[in-house]
């Protein structure tokens, strides 16, 4: 469910918040479900039980996921939250098409990128 890149340069926290925002998001970790235990994860993924702590305190603090005391945390109802990734994705998506008309990319050349990706196709 959950792997970690140790080659990266992303703090490991910040790849396990990311890794269960989209599972969230895709509807993989559907609202009300259990999520993993700190412990449970932690000896799984073989980290310190903090990390995972601070994973989950973001995760609540972003409204993906709220705690029931004794019971631990659980996915939460939020379509804001899905909202928000969509339009982080769509700036970020024209910010980086700004610099691809600047630098001299074509229309024709962005789309035929863009539709061979949705193929599944490379994109490197």
């Amino acid at each position: 469910m959950v792997t970690i890149d140790y080659q990266s340069r992303k703090p490991i926290y910040e790849q396990i918040m990311e890794r269960f925002q989209m599972l969230i998001i895709k509807g993989i970790l559907p609202p009300d479900t259990q999520m993993p235990s700190v412990r449970s994860l932690a000896v799984e993924l073989s980290i310190n039980p903090n990390t995972i702590q601070k994973a989950y305190m973001l995760l609540e603090q972003q409204g993906y996921i709220y705690p029931i005391k004794g019971r631990g945390n659980f996915v939460a109802e939020n379509p804001k939250a899905v909202e928000e990734k969509k339009r982080d994705f769509l700036g970020q998506l024209e910010k980086l098409l700004g610099w691809g008309k600047e630098i001299g990319i074509t229309k024709e050349a962005c789309i035929e990128k863009i539709e061979s990706i949705w193929k599944g196709e490379r994109y490197d």
